[in-house]
């Protein structure tokens, strides 16, 4: 693991800071460092599923990988000029306040040339619904780590169907405890619980939609 990911992971928030510089002034590629940041946040994952962390340190993590991100995204986006390769709703559903592998997902997406709209979380049916009549996106991305986001996806997607939407909208889910029965009981048309992946696939329905 990366000098990055461990400072990232034991939580020193000054030496992120540094490395992160650091790395920008070497002239290091910038989707390189969102990797190791990436790798940084999925230890804290899983010092946090094997208790080893709690939920301020899972708080707090989240804060550095933000201050990080602040740095990096600049440099991710700044060679792109013209036409976003598509319009994008995201947000964690209602019921959960996970936001990490949410905002790993939207830097990802940027990155590729997507335009993002991140409503944040516990975000309701209609608040999805609205935004996707606002801008006309053709895909709607849904993250939860909680069993309760579930339902909450589900009504999302009847909503969307309500709306008169369905037939112009890609919806995918994404989560550490998302599969594929549940992508079927929400009535999603993809899900993953892996930010690249989840990125390749929203391209994949981007073309879907155009």
């Amino acid at each position: 693991m990366s000098e990055l990911a461990n400072a990232i992971a034991d939580l020193k928030e000054d030496e992120v800071k540094q490395i992160v510089k650091n790395k920008i002034d070497s002239g290091v590629s910038p989707m390189s460092i969102v990797d190791e940041c990436r790798q940084g946040m999925e230890i804290v994952g899983e010092r946090y599923k094997n208790k080893e962390y709690f939920l301020g340190e899972l708080i707090m993590s989240g804060e550095i990988f933000k201050e990080a991100m602040a740095t990096v995204e600049p440099r991710l986006t700044a060679g792109q000029s013209g036409k976003p390769l598509a319009k994008m709703v995201l947000g964690t559903a209602k019921g959960d306040i996970h936001n990490i592998g949410k905002d790993i997902v939207a830097i990802l997406l940027k990155a590729a040339g997507f335009e993002i709209y991140d409503m944040g979380i516990d975000v309701a049916p209609e608040v999805f619904v609205n935004k996707l009549k606002e801008t006309g996106a053709p895909i709607l991305g849904m993250s939860g780590l909680l069993t309760p986001s579930f339902e909450s996806m589900k009504l999302t997607v009847q909503a969307v169907e309500a709306a008169g939407l369905r037939n112009k909208v890609k919806i995918i889910i994404g989560g550490g405890i998302v599969t594929e029965v549940v992508r079927k009981y929400v009535g999603a048309d993809a899900f993953t619980d892996d930010a690249p992946e989840g990125v390749e696939l929203c391209k994949k329905l981007a073309g879907a939609v155009k």
